[in-house]
């Protein structure tokens, strides 16, 4: 049995013959981490498929310890928080493209990583106000605060709680993931200090939105270590 995310029916667990065999053609295409299309059968509340073809095996992923537990870390994801049958094209999209530029080795990992939990987190419904200070409508300041629980900031002057500061380059990048057409999420860098303080509010903002804890996320995060 193989757990899948489709396009069209969401997450599903179907039952496939021979794919435990190397050399049956539907080994390759229902491995960890490939894009296949399927042709399933439903009978009652099972899922047979019985023609499957690889369209795209993210091979490069595995060369690599930490962009092999971040691939597994987004399966994770996908798995945990959509519920089986919940259709999410828009999430599946993200997924995919994630597995590419992971697989590519040019971008680094840790953008990848917060871009895939903020904009995923976003899809799901929990989208952070990143417009302005919830207060006084300020834009941007140096740091402005974010509250992780309440997905909301606030500026320099109306902060009074224990809040996260933010750089204005943190902050830019939450914007951009959060807001930009998806077709350009991708297409930022930043230094590597603000990639780890950007990675370490997305991470606690989904934990915290979602009331989730990922044991893929814990051992990249040992790999890290």
């Amino acid at each position: 049995m193989v757990t899948l995310f489709t396009q069209d029916y969401g997450i599903i667990r179907a039952f496939v013959t021979g794919a435990k065999k190397i050399n049956n053609k539907k080994a390759s295409a229902t491995s960890l981490l490939t894009y296949s299309s399927f042709s399933i059968i439903k009978r009652k509340d099972t899922y047979k498929i019985y023609e499957v073809q690889p369209i795209k095996v993210f091979f490069n992923v595995s060369s690599d310890l930490e962009r092999l537990s971040l691939a597994q870390y987004f399966c994770e994801l996908c798995i945990k928080l959509i519920p089986e049958g919940t259709v999410n094209p828009e999430l599946l999209r993200l997924i995919l493209n994630s597995l590419h530029f992971l697989a590519e080795g040019k971008k680094n990992p840790i953008i990848i990583k917060a871009i895939t939990e903020l904009r995923a987190v976003s899809l799901l419904g929990y989208a952070p106000d990143l417009i302005a200070c919830c207060e006084c409508g300020k834009f941007e300041d140096n740091p402005m605060f974010f509250d992780i629980k309440s997905g909301i900031i606030y500026c320099n002057n109306c902060n009074n709680e224990n809040n996260k500061p933010i750089s204005p380059t943190v902050l830019s990048s939450m914007r951009h993931i959060v807001f930009s057409e998806f077709k350009s999420i991708y297409s930022f860098e930043i230094p590597e200090k603000s990639a780890n303080e950007l990675s370490d509010i997305t991470e606690n903002y989904l934990s915290v939105q979602t009331d989730h804890r990922f044991s893929t996320l814990d051992f990249f995060n040992s790999i890290k270590e």
